[in-house]
């Protein structure tokens, strides 16, 4: 994977160093991630932005933001995530990949911390429990 830090007003390594929260969007695909300090990015679309990304290009990625707490996972499967039609199956898929995508993301980082889903974000889970 190949991450690249976005250094604002903050750099990443100071936000890593002082325990500062951080945000990072990582590709579906395992392939790339962007991180910077929460206060120079402040939403997900916006670090995709300062990077180059195209800030539309948001479906595309596993949003979380971390510090050596905790990953809080911003759990929002895409309607088309990999083709798959089924709703059930599809957000397994989702869950299944992020959970891979993400532990390898906070590794190289050197966080070892629980991956969270915050309660605003667990409605899918209650959708499939449902069905």
């Amino acid at each position: 994977m190949e991450i690249t830090k976005y250094n604002g007003v903050y750099s990443v390594d100071e936000a890593i160093s002082k325990d500062e929260p951080m945000l990072a969007v990582i590709a579906f695909d395992g392939s790339k991630a962007y991180v910077s300090h929460i206060d120079d990015a402040v939403e997900h679309h916006i670090l995709l932005n300062k990077v180059g990304a195209s800030s539309t290009d948001i479906d595309q990625y596993f949003r979380i933001i971390f510090n050596k707490e905790s990953a809080d996972w911003t759990f929002v499967c895409p309607p088309d995530y990999n083709g798959i039609k089924d709703k059930v199956r599809r957000i397994t898929a989702f869950y299944k990949d992020g959970i891979t995508a993400i532990s390898d993301f906070l590794s190289q980082m050197g966080y070892f911390v629980d991956i969270k889903i915050p309660k605003r974000y667990r409605r899918h889970f209650d959708m499939m429990a449902d069905e």
